[in-house]
């Protein structure tokens, strides 16, 4: 098994290191063999691990590579952590990388530097293996920025565009804030536990804080000036660790570098969303949940920010005339639903949805890709229209992918899709929550519910149905996607019907210890699935109720009415340019850091630099040496009269010298 998760992890590394270093010389044809090959292998190996981790016998596996850092009392190796929590990862990485990698042939038939792409892929799905297969924190965060420099790379893969160059260094700039914090919280858990190995903080966590009603303890840590007793500075250390979660999960405030992601390659956007950078936040709370489970304020923040953004996102992907950008906000309101079942406890409910969200989101992204092949890269729902018809097999993937995301399903029973399954387990579950922030939880996800169902069924409306709007020329060449782009969106539609129906027994159901074998803290969340059986009829409805009004609400205005949408805007002008511009955070944050940045940096260079140091340093001196050799340069006039006048100017100076010295 060690030689197993071996090749798991370093497959995808060695794809990298072929089709970067020789692609140029193998080719654009055998750089996507090679990765898509050994993609393939992966992704076999990984559901065999699952099979024997997750719904087998197997205990969790440790592999030790080598030994890494020795320091005085810091000790950490390089190992590989496989329990329950890593096999579903596991699942839900290679699968959908592979499935992109075999996608991405179609879709980059024609752009000539094929194996630079692939090799980023490769990397891309190598750094989020090292990640979810960490031991400890250090390794962790590893792979935690190796994640964030292929998303830069992928992001910018068309680096001529402006455009793209921008929402590279967005999402990396970004990302550099919550990661500030994610290196703090590693910090933190040294000072705390004397360890950052997965094994030693769990164990030490067990026995951590003192006895309920003990007087506060010592001070134990010293964080921005503050005194921390154990509570606060366990409770400091969760939200720092959670701060590196919403910068890579794009949780509210850290959002705004997902919907610029866009401007790679579709592909790109599918692996993103689906499978590596945005789950790695919800992976970091879940692996941390022993920790997270001591602190009720920190779990209460992490519902808070998980609730907001689930709603936010809603909103405003309400408006979206991007199909891609459309996807990509509900990318955010869907991780935003994992947040709220972290934070109530519902650790199991929070990975399910991570689960079955892989399906059908890289379904529906890849299907956009389809729909953008299909239009001559067309990307705006405003210019498509009656598709339908031309592109039949894609729209029936759309749909499929549609009817997940809005949780299609009948409550009570086994009929739904994956999302059905999934996010009402997260809905009811904030319902039994005891947590104070609760019951804001469970109406804002509602609320989200309705909304993902309107934005989903807008967006196949407007790209499928009613009459076309592109052009003729455009609709003449429309054109069914070939047989390597559909392939996997077979896959991940037959993933999206039933994964929630196979899997939710195991992942938050009536085998749930069994599974998850002790790799999420279970303690509270048994107590938390007999209230989550137990909750009222009308909340185990009221998703579906959602569903079926935005559903009824998109069809009235986009089919049945469709001048409605435009009357309504017209109507709420300030609400619509609200929603449409996101909150206006981009010109806030712009207003804000990026002019003031831009304004002091121009005042350091202008001044400080300019004036001060090379005023008085480097040039100063050399302009004062130029003065003096200008003065010199005027003595040398060339005229005989000048010369003699100063060599007697010169003699009696000397022979003034010579008597005064005499003298003395």
């Amino acid at each position: 098994m060690d030689t197993i998760v071996k090749a798991i992890v370093f497959l995808p590394l060695i794809g990298f290191l072929i089709a970067g270093l020789l692609g140029t010389q193998i080719g654009a044809k055998a750089s996507e063999y090679v990765t898509c090959g050994l993609m393939l292998v992966t992704a076999a190996l990984s559901w065999f691990v699952f099979f024997h981790v997750a719904l087998g016998e197997e205990e969790m596996i440790s592999v030790s590579v080598l030994r890494w850092i020795q320091s005085g009392g810091f000790d950490v190796d390089w190992a590989f952590r496989v329990d329950t929590l890593t096999a579903v990862m596991f699942v839900v990485v290679n699968t959908v990388s592979t499935l992109v990698h075999i996608y991405s042939i179609g879709y980059m038939h024609h752009d000539p530097n094929r194996p630079r792409f692939f090799a980023y892929l490769s990397l891309f799905t190598f750094a989020m293996l090292m990640l979810i297969t960490s031991d400890n924190l250090l390794q962790m965060f590893f792979g935690w920025e190796g994640v964030g420099v292929a998303s830069y790379l992928l992001i910018g893969f068309w680096y001529k565009k402006p455009s793209a160059n921008a929402a590279a260094m967005k999402a990396f700039i970004v990302n550099r804030v919550g990661d500030f914090g994610f290196a703090l919280g590693i910090f933190c858990v040294f000072v705390l536990f004397g360890s950052i190995n997965f094994e030693t903080i769990f164990a030490a966590a067990r026995n951590y804080l003192p006895a309920e009603g003990a007087a506060a303890g010592d001070v134990v840590i010293n964080l921005f000036g503050m005194q921390l007793d154990k509570g606060h500075a366990l409770t400091a250390t969760c939200l720092l660790l959670f701060m590196g979660a919403m910068g890579k999960s794009a949780q509210f405030l850290l959002h705004t570098w997902l919907p610029d992601a866009m401007e790679g390659p579709t592909p790109v956007s599918a692996l993103i969303h689906a499978a590596t950078m945005v789950t790695a936040g919800v992976f970091l709370v879940a692996r941390m949940s022993p920790l997270f489970e001591l602190s009720p304020d920190a779990l209460t923040f992490v519902t808070l920010i998980g609730a907001i953004t689930a709603f936010f996102a809603a909103t405003v992907g309400l408006v979206q005339n991007d199909i891609k950008r459309v996807i990509a906000y509900s990318t955010c309101s869907q991780l935003g639903y994992m947040f709220v079942a972290l934070g109530v406890g519902a650790y199991g409910a929070a990975i399910f949805h991570l689960f079955t969200h892989a399906f059908f989101k890289a379904l529906l992204f890849l299907g956009a890709g389809s729909v953008i092949h299909a239009v001559d890269g067309e990307q705006d729902m405003r210019h498509m229209g009656g598709l339908r018809t031309h592109i039949p097999v894609t729209y029936w993937m759309m749909f499929i992918g549609t009817i997940a995301l809005t949780g299609v399903g009948i409550p009570g029973t086994v009929i739904g899709t994956a999302g059905f399954f999934s996010k009402d387990a997260i809905i009811e579950s904030a319902f039994a929550s005891h947590s104070v922030v609760s019951g804001f939880a469970f109406v804002l996800l509602v609320i989200a519910a309705l909304f993902t169902s309107f934005y989903s069924w807008r967006l196949t409306f407007m790209t499928f149905h009613g009459k076309p709007r592109a052009s003729s020329d455009v609709m003449h060449h429309v054109h069914e996607s070939p047989q390597v782009m559909l392939v996997p969106l077979y896959i991940l539609a037959a993933g999206a019907l039933v994964a929630g129906f196979l899997f939710h027994d195991y992942f938050f159901g009536h085998h749930y210890a069994e599974f998850w074998q002790g790799s999420l803290f279970t303690s509270a969340e048994n107590e938390l699935l007999e209230e989550f059986h137990h909750v009222p009829l009308w909340v185990k409805w009221s998703p579906f109720a959602a569903m079926a009004l935005g559903l009824l609400t998109a069809w009235y205005m986009y089919i049945r009415s469709p001048e409605t949408p435009k009357y309504l805007a017209e109507q709420h002008r300030g609400l619509y340019q609200f929603l449409l511009n996101k909150w206006y955070f981009d010109e806030l944050y712009d207003f804000l850091f990026v002019r003031t940045a831009k304004r002091l940096g121009t005042f350091l260079w202008k001044e400080g630099d300019g004036r001060v140091i090379d005023g008085y340093g480097p040039n100063g001196i050399a302009a004062r040496v130029l003065d003096v050799t200008d003065r010199v340069v005027r003595l040398q006039t060339g005229y005989l009269y000048h010369y003699a006048f100063a060599m007697l100017i010169g003699i009696a100076a000397l022979v003034t010298w010579m008597m005064l010295g005499s003298s003395f």
